[in-house]
């Protein structure tokens, strides 16, 4: 009974006092409206995440040969405006001829794939934008990546085949020599590592 009559009491004050009006003194100023956020940066982070989210196919595992050697790549889902991969190339037996940490995150200026090969330094390419190629009708689309102030790579690419295929190219000066490697590659199931009909 005491209870209730505390908050019969509280509520009854609270009417009270917002039913009178304070004094002119008491009155807060008027906050000032947020400033609007810069238009060029709000384009710049949603076309951040288009472009991440038009890379989102990635995501899984991938597998390819070259010669005697076997590839793979594998993608994490887009979480966190980042996609996050690994790869790693073996020879024929079995051991290990190179790998690389991989990210595509947004940085100042754009989209970024950042990879750090065989635990050397990083290296940033900025995506260059998506293409199509309509030729001998494959609809491919074209994802490239490109840093022109380092040797090489100063090019890579994501090829999506309509066929279910993956084809990665790398390319830059090697010596003052032009070099190109194509890596090409299918989707595969991450724990078996058996192909995925596509």
């Amino acid at each position: 009974m005491k209870l209730f009559s505390c908050l019969a009491a509280a509520l009854v004050a609270t009417s009270v006092a917002a039913q009178t009006a304070p004094p002119p003194a008491a009155q807060a100023a008027p906050v000032p409206a947020a400033a609007p956020a810069a238009p060029a940066a709000a384009d710049a982070k949603s076309q951040d995440a288009a472009t991440l989210k038009s890379l989102a196919w990635l995501e899984g595992c991938w597998r390819g040969t070259a010669g005697l050697r076997e590839f793979r790549e594998q993608w994490m889902p887009l979480r966190g405006a980042m996609m996050i991969g690994v790869s790693q190339t073996v020879d024929e037996k079995g051991a290990t001829q190179g790998y690389e940490f991989l990210r595509l995150e947004p940085r100042a200026g754009g989209v970024f794939y950042v990879a750090s090969p065989s635990g050397r330094g990083e290296m940033a390419l900025k995506f260059d934008g998506e293409t199509t190629d309509k030729t001998d009708n494959r609809d491919d689309t074209i994802f490239t990546f490109v840093n022109t102030k380092q040797e090489f790579p100063q090019v890579i690419a994501y090829r999506r085949s309509k066929e279910g295929w993956l084809y990665a190219s790398v390319e830059g000066k090697v010596g003052g020599a032009e070099r190109k490697a194509t890596y090409p590659m299918r989707r595969i199931n991450c724990e078996t590592g058996e192909y995925v009909k596509q």
